[in-house]
C-alpha cells in the first residue's frame, strides 16, 4: 500500500468534499427518526393536525436534501477513484516499460496483465466503496448511538451486547478470508498464463490433436482456482447472514425493551420508534462497514502485487555517469563477454570478444540454441553482461543513457512485431518524422514495396494486432523496413531473413549493402548463404565462437561450418569452393 499511495496521491480537497456531503447527508438522515417521536407524542398523542403536517414537510426535506448530498458525495467519489486507479494504471506501465527482459520474465506477461487490469479494477471497487460506504457507515453508527443515548437511553443497553459480537464476528471471518485472497491472485495469474498459451499456439495445438491434453491442464488449475475461490466466499459470505441475524435479535431486544419501559411509563411510544429507528440505523451503519471490510482482504492481495512491480528497480537502469563522447562511431566491441539468464545454470555464452567497425558486417551462426541472439540482445541492453563489456563507439554501454544507446540502433527481432494502426504508424516507430517519401524508400530497400501498393490505403493500410493480415515473410519485411527508416549507426538482424525466399533474400542484402554506407551490420542467420559475403562470421557452439573469419576461410579451419554449409550447400558446392580457394 505504501509503494502506491507514496507515488499517487488523491486530491485532498474532493476528499474534504466527500466528507462534508457526506457528514450533511447523515446529520439529515438522523433528524428524521427524532422528528417522528415529536410527530407521535406531540402531534398524534394530542391531535395536533397542523404539527404533523409541519413535520412530515419537514422529514420530506431533509429526505430529499440527504439524496442531494449523497448524489454530490458519489460523483465526486468516483471522479477521485478513477483518476487514482488512471494514474495507477499509468505508473504500472511505465514501470513495466522500463523492465528488461529478466524483469519481466521474473513476473512473467499473464501476472503483469493482470495485475494492471483486475487487481486495479479491484482496488478502485474498494475505494468507490471506502469513499461512500466507508465513510456513511461509521457517521451513521456515530451519530445514531449518540441520539440513541440521549433520546431512549435505557432502550440503547441492547446495543452493549450487540455491537461487540457484531465486531468480533465480522473480525473472525475476515481474517480467514484474507488466507486465501493471495492464493487465489497467483492462480488466476496461473490461468491467464494457460489461457494466454492457448491462444498463442491453438495452430500447434490443433495441428498435434492436443485439444484433450490443454483442456486437461487448463481444468485442473481452474478446479484449484474454484476450490480456493469457494473458501474465501464462503469466508466473505458468512458476514451477512450473521450480521442480519444478530439485527434481528437486536430489533427484538430492544423491542421487548422499550415496551416493557411504555408499558411502565418511563418513556413514550414515540421515543421508541425513534429508538428503534436508530438501532435499525446503527446496524445498517455497521453493515455497510462489513460489506466495506469484506472486500479489504482481496483488495490487500492486489495492493501487495501492484506494489511488488512498482517497487521493483529495473536490473537495467541509465547511467549516472556524465554522458560520454563516442571516440569511434559505429564500431561495436565485445571484450570477453559471458553471459547467462538469471536461474540458469550455465552462462549461454562465454568468452566471446570480436569488434565490428563501421562499413563491415559481422555475421553470427551456428546450432539452435547456442547463444546467437542472446549476443545481439546485450548491444541495446536488453540484458546486462555477467562478465566482461560491450563497447559501443569506444564506450561501455552500461555507461549510456539507454535512450541514447537505443537511437544509435536499429534492431529487428527474431520475432517481428508489428503494432495495430496502419503501415506508416509502424514505419515511423523508426523515425516520428517520416514521411511518405522515406516510407517508399525504406520499403523499397526492404523488398516490401511491391506487396504495399497493391494493398488498399497503400502507406495507411490497416495492420491488424500482431500483423496477422500479414504473412511471415511480409512481416519481416515490414520490421527490416522500420530499422531501415532509423538511419542509425548500427544495424542488429537477429535472424531477420529466415522467412525470405532464397530471390527476395539476395536483393535485400544488396539494397541494404547500398544503404547503409558507414553502419555497422551485425547478422545472426541460419543460412549460410545469408552470410557468405559478411566480414567476418563468427561460428558458436555451446556459446563459444570455435571460428572467426570469411566464408572461404572457415570452410578451411572449422569442422562445424564446413558441416553447416555442406548440409545447405551440398558437398560438391562445398567442395569446389575449396578447390578454387
Amino acid at each position: 500500500m505504501i509503494a502506491i499511495f507514496s507515488r499517487i496521491k488523491m486530491n485532498r480537497k474532493q476528499i474534504v468534499s466527500v466528507v462534508l456531503f457526506t457528514m450533511f447527508a447523515t446529520i439529515a438522515q438522523m433528524m428524521i427518526p427524532m422528528l417522528i417521536s415529536i410527530m407521535i407524542n406531540d402531534g398524534v398523542s394530542d391531535n395536533k393536525v397542523s404539527l404533523i403536517i409541519i413535520l412530515g414537510i419537514i422529514m420530506i426535506a431533509l429526505a430529499v436534501f440527504a439524496c442531494v448530498m449523497n448524489s454530490i458525495a458519489a460523483g465526486i467519489s468516483a471522479s477521485i477513484t478513477t483518476s487514482f486507479c488512471a494514474e495507477l494504471r499509468k505508473e504500472i506501465f511505465h514501470k513495466v516499460e522500463s523492465f528488461s527482459g529478466a524483469d519481466i520474465d521474473r513476473f512473467g506477461t499473464a501476472s503483469l496483465i493482470t495485475r494492471n487490469t483486475t487487481d486495479v479494477t479491484q482496488i478502485q471497487t474498494f475505494l468507490a466503496m471506502a469513499l461512500r460506504m466507508g465513510l456513511l457507515a461509521p457517521m451513521m453508527t456515530a451519530v445514531g448511538l449518540v441520539l440513541c443515548v440521549l433520546t431512549a437511553g435505557k432502550v440503547s443497553v441492547v446495543l452493549v451486547i450487540s455491537i461487540p459480537l457484531l465486531i468480533l464476528g465480522i473480525a473472525v471471518l475476515t481474517i480467514s478470508a484474507s488466507r486465501y485472497s493471495v492464493r487465489l491472485r497467483t492462480k488466476i495469474d496461473e490461468i491467464n498464463q494457460l489461457f494466454l498459451e492457448a491462444l498463442e499456439g491453438v495452430r500447434v495445438i490443433r495441428a498435434f490433436n492436443r485439444q484433450e491434453h490443454e483442456i486437461g491442464r487448463f481444468r485442473k488449475t481452474n478446479s484449484d482456482t474454484a476450490d480456493i475461490s469457494r473458501r474465501s466466499i464462503t469466508m466473505s459470505s458468512a458476514v451477512m447472514p450473521i450480521v442480519q441475524t444478530l439485527f434481528g435479535i437486536t430489533s427484538i431486544g430492544a423491542m421487548m425493551v422499550g415496551t416493557f419501559l411504555v408499558v411502565h411509563d418511563q418513556i413514550e411510544v414515540g421515543t421508541l420508534v425513534s429508538a428503534t429507528q436508530y438501532i435499525s440505523l446503527i446496524l445498517v451503519g455497521i453493515i455497510l462497514l462489513s460489506v466495506v471490510i469484506s472486500m479489504y482482504p482481496d483488495t490487500y492481495a492486489c495492493m501487495k502485487r501492484i506494489g511488488e512491480v512498482l517497487e521493483t528497480e529495473p536490473s537495467i537502469a541509465d547511467s549516472t555517469k556524465e554522458q560520454p563522447a563516442g571516440t569511434c562511431r559505429g564500431t561495436v566491441e565485445y571484450r570477453n563477454v559471458t553471459f547467462s539468464y538469471p536461474g540458469a545454470d550455465q552462462p549461454v555464452i562465454r568468452g566471446i570478444s570480436f569488434v565490428s567497425k563501421p562499413g563491415e558486417t559481422t555475421a553470427i551462426i551456428g546450432r539452435t540454441g547456442c547463444g546467437k541472439s542472446s549476443i545481439v540482445k546485450l548491444i541495446p541492453r536488453l540484458y546486462d553482461t555477467t562478465f566482461g563489456e560491450v563497447l559501443v563507439d569506444g564506450v561501455n554501454v552500461r555507461d549510456y543513457k539507454l535512450e541514447d544507446l537505443r537511437n544509435r540502433i536499429g534492431y529487428v527481432p527474431q520475432k517481428n512485431v508489428l503494432f495495430s494502426g496502419d503501415i506508416a504508424g509502424n514505419m515511423n516507430y523508426g523515425n516520428e518524422q517520416g514521411c511518405e517519401e522515406d516510407w517508399k524508400e525504406a520499403l523499397r530497400i526492404a523488398c516490401a514495396g511491391e506487396f504495399v501498393e497493391k494493398k488498399e490505403g497503400v502507406y495507411h493500410a490497416e495492420v491488424s494486432q500482431g500483423g496477422t493480415n500479414f504473412s511471415g515473410g511480409q512481416r519481416q519485411r515490414l520490421a527490416i523496413a522500420r530499422a531501415v527508416m532509423k538511419k542509425p549507426e548500427i544495424y542488429l538482424f537477429d535472424d531477420s531473413f529466415s522467412a525470405l525466399d532464397m530471390k527476395t533474400d539476395r536483393q535485400l542484402r544488396s539494397n541494404l549493402k547500398e544503404s547503409m554506407g558507414d553502419s555497422t551490420m551485425i547478422v545472426v542467420a541460419q543460412r549460410v548463404n545469408t552470410i557468405m559475403d559478411a566480414t567476418r562470421i563468427l561460428v558458436l557452439d555451446n556459446g563459444e565462437v570455435v571460428g572467426q573469419g570469411t566464408h572461404k576461410e572457415l570452410l578451411k579451419s572449422c569442422q562445424l561450418y564446413r558441416e553447416i554449409a555442406e548440409i545447405q550447400l551440398g558437398k560438391e558446392e562445398v567442395k569446389n569452393e575449396l578447390e578454387s580457394a
